[in-house]
């Protein structure tokens, strides 16, 4: 339920901000995973591991999603599941920038109910539950009251700005800005700082289960480039990347996108 796992999201997060800020940053070993799935740190392997105890040790009917675990179909069974991203922005973090989050949320039937978002580093600390709001240190936090796209500020890493995502190649204007961290990224739409943010190609579960809730429980909108709501522990942990905005912004930037544009695979 999410009144109750809001407090144990939180607990966990502040212990994961304990465990990493040990880690020095650029001095963390680091390797590259196979594939070319990214990079990994000492530090998000130790923040794994202490989520990956403390938290089903908790709530031991729930399923289990992480970026640093294998998966398991086991999660697909349940009707609540963890999805954890231990430190999201590992490129960030590898640098020694401040700019890396700890993502943690719970799902129920798809749904997330209860969310946390932490920048140690930064000092600041989203959350949220269903139905309760979002904050940010603990105040209430709203979403932009954006209505034109044109004097709109989005958050958007470079690529996303190809005139091949968009109806008849022609990208709309609005102001670009980048934060590394995805997680950030729709926090910072959560928080009324800047008034979207989208990214289209296929985005993994972990990276965006916490901000989605947060923008929504602060009045934005969240979706896939499709414009359809975002469902959490699929069976493929992959979605049709994610666009959120303001309320007032969102069908005038989903409407410009091209529907036969880059999205997963079959």
């Amino acid at each position: 339920m999410p009144a109750t796992d809001l407090p144990l999201l939180i607990e966990a997060a502040r212990k994961a901000g304990e465990i990493a800020t040990r880690f020095s940053g650029a001095q963390a070993q680091r390797w590259d995973k196979p594939d070319g799935a990214g990079p990994v740190t000492e530090a998000d392997l130790a923040v794994n591991d202490m989520l990956e105890q403390m938290l089903p040790t908790a709530r031991p009917d729930y399923g289990w999603l992480s970026e640093e675990t294998e998966d398991s179909p086991d999660r697909l069974s349940r009707d609540r599941a963890f999805i954890i991203d231990p430190i999201d922005g590992t490129r960030s973090f590898a640098e020694g920038s401040r700019t890396w989050a700890h993502s943690l949320a719970v799902t129920e039937h798809g749904e997330v109910t209860a969310a946390v978002i932490y920048l140690p580093l930064r000092d600041l600390f989203y959350a949220a539950a269903k139905g309760q709001g979002a904050t940010l240190n603990g105040a209430p936090i709203r979403a932009s009251e954006a209505s034109t796209l044109g004097t709109a500020t989005i958050l958007a890493a470079r690529p996303n700005m190809n005139s091949h995502h968009w109806r008849d190649g022609e990208v709309p204007e609005f102001d670009r800005a980048y934060r590394p961290s995805l997680a950030y990224r729709m926090a910072l739409v959560g928080e009324g700082r800047f008034d979207g943010m989208l990214t289209l190609r296929p985005s993994w579960e972990w990276d965006i289960a916490a901000g989605d809730l947060i923008i929504r429980e602060a009045g934005g909108m969240c979706t896939d480039r499709a414009g359809q709501p975002l469902r959490f522990n699929n069976a493929q942990p992959r979605l049709n990347g994610v666009l959120a905005t303001a309320q007032g912004i969102h069908t005038q930037l989903s409407s410009r996108l091209d529907p036969n544009g880059p999205g997963i695979a079959p």
